[in-house]
């Protein structure tokens, strides 16, 4: 029954927005294939509660359920295509676009062509003229044998819209590891990504994804567009900000400190509950985990 009501809920409200003209899909988008596949992975979500875990679709309110929804089909994502997954911060379901669901925002919402990075490496040449505050005509040479994860200066992404317009993102390597930073997996005082990490191992495509990820928003937030779609794009980071905010209140308050006398009694050693595995092993889950703790620093780190 809960499932019905959630789905025929944001269903109805996508015909409306239909109807008033406000949101088209792709011919290949299908919403009611989507929110499928979305129940289908949120039956597999689990929450933090107290010591244990447990399934969200239990502890989530309802409308955070819809409203979660309603951001994933009104941007046309699929998590079934690794376009974004579920994040709970207490009874708050939250929706969170991953590296692809970015890219598929961005070359629906621009009618962009394609979207390119590369990575500079020392001794390469990298040329490229400044232009109203933008970069234009970059031309970058490189010799295959400069290429070495352990030499990366920089990397840069290209968002071609066609009829040589192109929009151009250049990121040092102390920027990108600035982003790198918000990740949970990167130490309080570490400055860069630790021999055998997922940084380290993976650090060309890394680089890569995050130079995507902020030309992306730099681009779609410079835009004039105010469209429903560009709304929701936005949307996540206020909603998710709000619910990790309300998570801190509410975990605060049920920590309070109270003052009792204790007898000395001889303590019995207590078997700790089995912590859930946290470990990120790969690198989109290495960038799923970073998207979601920069969208909580302002986005700041794009």
């Amino acid at each position: 029954m809960v499932k019905k009501d959630t789905v025929d809920v944001v269903a109805n409200k996508v015909k409306e927005f239909q109807e008033a003209g406000e949101l088209h899909f792709p011919a290949n988008y299908s919403p009611e294939n989507a929110m499928k596949s979305a129940w289908l992975k949120l039956q597999e979500v689990k929450a933090k509660s107290g010591n244990s875990y447990v399934p969200v679709l239990q502890n989530c309110t309802k409308d955070s359920i819809a409203n979660s929804l309603l951001d994933m089909v009104v941007q046309g994502l699929n998590p079934a295509k690794n376009q974004g997954y579920f994040i709970a911060y207490g009874k708050t379901l939250t929706f969170q676009r991953s590296y692809f669901g970015t890219m598929a925002v961005t070359k629906r919402v621009t009618g962009a062509k394609a979207i390119d990075a590369a990575v500079i490496y020392e001794d390469d040449d990298v040329d490229y003229e400044m232009v109203n505050g933008r970069i234009k005509n970059l031309k970058h040479k490189q010799k295959f044998g400069n290429k070495d994860k352990d030499k990366i200066t920089g990397a840069y992404c290209v968002i071609d819209l066609g009829d040589d317009n192109v929009y151009t993102e250049l990121m040092t390597i102390d920027e990108i590891r600035q982003a790198w930073s918000q990740s949970q997996m990167w130490g309080k005082d570490q400055k860069q990504e630790r021999k055998g990490s997922t940084h380290d191992n993976f650090k060309q495509e890394m680089a890569k994804k995050t130079v995507i990820n902020r030309a992306c928003k730099k681009f779609l937030n410079s835009s004039d567009d105010s469209s429903l779609v560009l709304n929701h794009f936005n949307r996540q980071d206020e909603v998710m900000e709000e619910a990790k905010a309300q998570q801190e209140i509410n975990e605060n308050a049920n920590s309070e400190y109270i003052d009792v006398e204790v007898s000395d009694v001889e303590e019995t050693p207590q078997q700790e509950p089995e912590p859930q595995p946290e470990e990120q092993t790969t690198v989109d889950q290495v960038m799923d985990d970073m998207e979601s703790q920069e969208s909580q620093d302002e986005g700041l780190a794009f």
